[in-house]
């Protein structure tokens, strides 16, 4: 067997989501308007779901997605799904560069818990047709719901309190993905830009919070939420900087977080944003410090059509060997085609061609 198809994290890989069909967005549209029913709708869904699963199977990935195609955003619609929070007409949208995105938001209003939550049945209608390809789940890490959620003083007044019963909600959906089959769970989280940049550092201050105190607790909710992680089970988590219509929220390379990410956080895989100047440099990657974590490089971008040169990125894989072995590291592109259901600027043959691009180039480069 090739080694671009052993064990998750793959040699060559992919965050999850992808571009959704026109048809798709109509169906979304014919629902909003109620001429189509909920039922009508994820019966389109489940066969657009078909064909992107068959896509992937063609193109040579050997992990499989549902490309979120379900869903209207990457994090909100999980975390609205867990008990006591719930979605709501937010005053504006999360500012990115030159972008707003829609007025949305999660807050959370009462005790937080795991219960009958949709995304189970999403997983094990994906499961179903996988074939014997592995099926890639994706959801927001626990972070996010501290991050990009309100919350409620009535509900939390001591956030200790709010830490504790989030990650105990966190255990009981990951056992009960695994339940479900699901053997290949990433956890998508932006929260650890705040540690990239000045502005960053001010987000922090503005929860009152200092850089060393959030970080100690964000590494403790990713840890613990995966203690329990059966065995035979990769959980991976995959850090950017924002990705709504091909711009970004945030810039700076991952230095002062390195010792946490890189040296403290106990998951199988790291995918990383490496695609422009934005992220920095592969130095602190010398902060690896276990043989089986493996690091997901994003030097293919997903915000734009244009294919890199190959032999760059060889190079820049060969760069980044310098700190991690060359066997620890995979390829893939920097996020997901479509983090929202609106999409980056590319086409869907543009897509496609650049899953090509990174199955070709890791092919090359891990013969």
């Amino acid at each position: 067997m090739p080694k671009t198809l052993t064990r998750a994290p793959f040699k060559a890989d992919h965050v999850g989501s992808f571009l959704r069909p026109e048809r798709l967005k109509q169906a979304r549209l014919q629902k909003e308007n109620g001429e189509i029913t909920a039922e009508q709708l994820r019966a389109i869904e489940d066969e657009e779901i078909i064909k992107l699963v068959e896509k992937q199977k063609e193109v040579g990935l050997s992990a499989v997605t549902d490309g979120e195609l379900r869903r209207a955003w990457w994090h909100f619609d999980f975390l609205a799904g867990l008990e006591g929070v719930e979605l709501y007409e937010a005053e504006s949208g999360i500012q990115f560069n030159g972008v707003q995105t829609r007025a949305h938001g999660v807050k959370v209003t009462g005790k937080l818990d795991f219960g009958q939550h949709p995304f189970i049945e999403d997983y094990k209608f994906l499961d179903s047709i996988k074939g014997d390809h592995v099926a890639k789940f994706t959801i927001p890490s626990p972070n996010m719901l501290f991050f990009r959620g309100v919350i409620e003083e009535a509900a939390y007044p001591n956030k200790d309190e709010f830490f504790d019963d989030l990650i105990k909600a966190y255990q009981k959906a990951i056992q009960a993905f695994y339940d479900a089959g699901c053997r290949y769970l990433q956890l998508d989280d932006t929260s650890w830009a705040v540690f990239f940049s000045e502005k960053g550092q001010q987000q922090i201050a503005d929860k009152g919070y200092t850089p060393e105190v959030l970080i100690k607790i964000f590494t403790r909710a990713i840890n613990e939420s995966i203690a329990n992680k059966p065995e035979d089970m990769v959980i991976t988590m995959h850090i950017c900087r924002g990705n709504f219509k091909s711009t970004y929220t945030a810039s700076g390379g991952y230095d002062n977080a390195s010792e946490y990410i890189f040296g403290e956080l106990k998951v199988d895989g790291l995918f990383l944003e490496f695609d422009d100047e934005r992220s920095g440099g592969f130095a602190p990657l010398q902060h690896v410090n276990r043989k089986d974590l493996q690091i997901v490089l994003g030097l293919i971008t997903s915000k734009f059509g244009e294919l890199e040169d190959p032999e760059l990125i060889k190079a820049r894989i060969a760069e980044a060997a310098k700190y991690v072995d060359l066997d620890q590291l995979c390829l893939s592109p920097q996020c997901g085609f479509s983090s929202t259901e609106e999409g980056n600027l590319l086409t869907e043959e543009q897509q496609w061609e650049k899953v090509r691009h990174v199955i070709s180039i890791a092919n090359d480069v891990w013969k």
